[in-house]
């Protein structure tokens, strides 16, 4: 798709004040796929050369320029959290694209596009990750991935501000994950998407919802649930949020399978015998 309403490209370091018409230009796989004619001007973010992975005492930061190849490389890779890496691996999966996108689109972009079924939103959402804004006056704040994003298509972004990078913190990155996902076609977009998260020193048990929900969904768990609570706490959510409803999945679909993907998460991570019932 040409974005034949745009009349300028300029490089992200220039300070050049926002204006009305300008959009950040990162992969740009989504901002290419359909008319956009209210762009008048691009700002090109790749002349910024951001490291797109970084580990830190801190845990992982990953740029918000990082391509969807460059976390799969990192993930498959070894090295430390091993589990974490594996849920990675599964979330850049679940792109229904082909690896000419995934070498092109970026984390960043998944994150502000703010779809439903953006598998870096689950990723981030199940790794409590924090997203890291920059204004253009110079501002920076800190944001937890399931309070930017909003809503289908909208996140917590303000005129001009910038996603610079979401920090996953290394307590999370250590943890047992489990991960399952469901779409109406092998390769289709995901329609029920959920991760779990269980520190096995603690007990906790982190169950995260998206795909189904307009927006990811944490519930979290200071002691193992059991089926019933578990079920409870997942149909009390899903009322509060709504289920999406479009053609990937019928809302009475997406909900009886949320429900039964997060009881399969809680058995996989709860495998000592002693939740109970």
């Amino acid at each position: 798709m040409d974005l034949n309403t745009v009349r300028e490209v300029v490089d992200a370091r220039t300070q050049a004040p926002w204006r009305t018409g300008d959009a950040w230009l990162a992969g740009g796989t989504h901002l290419y796929a359909e008319p956009r004619p209210q762009l008048r001007r691009l700002r090109d973010l790749g002349t910024l050369d951001w490291a797109p992975l970084t580990v830190t005492p801190r845990g992982l930061e990953i740029a918000a320029t990082c391509t969807i190849a460059q976390l799969l490389a990192f993930a498959t890779a070894d090295g430390p959290w091993p589990h974490a890496r594996a849920l990675a691996a599964r979330c850049c999966h679940a792109f229904s694209s082909s690896f000419k996108v995934w070498n092109t689109a970026t984390v960043g972009g998944n994150l502000c596009l703010a779809l439903p079924a953006g598998p870096m939103i689950s990723l981030a959402a199940a790794l409590d990750g924090v997203c890291l804004l920059h204004g253009t006056d110079g501002t920076q704040r800190r944001l937890p991935v399931t309070a930017f994003v909003t809503g289908p298509g909208v996140t917590a972004l303000r005129p001009g501000e910038l996603l610079r990078s979401v920090t996953l913190p290394a307590g999370p990155l250590t943890a047992r994950t489990a991960y399952r996902r469901a779409a109406l076609r092998p390769y289709g977009r995901s329609a029920a998407l959920v991760t779990g998260t269980h520190h096995p020193r603690s007990g906790g048990l982190t169950v995260n919802l998206s795909a189904a929900t307009p927006r990811p969904v944490r519930l979290v768990f200071t002691r193992p649930p059991g089926e019933r609570p578990l079920r409870t706490a997942v149909r009390g959510a899903l009322d509060r949020t709504g289920v999406v409803d479009d053609v990937h999945g019928a809302p009475d679909w997406r909900r009886h399978l949320t429900t039964a993907l997060a009881e399969e998460i809680r058995r996989e991570l709860l495998t000592d015998g002693r939740d109970g019932r």
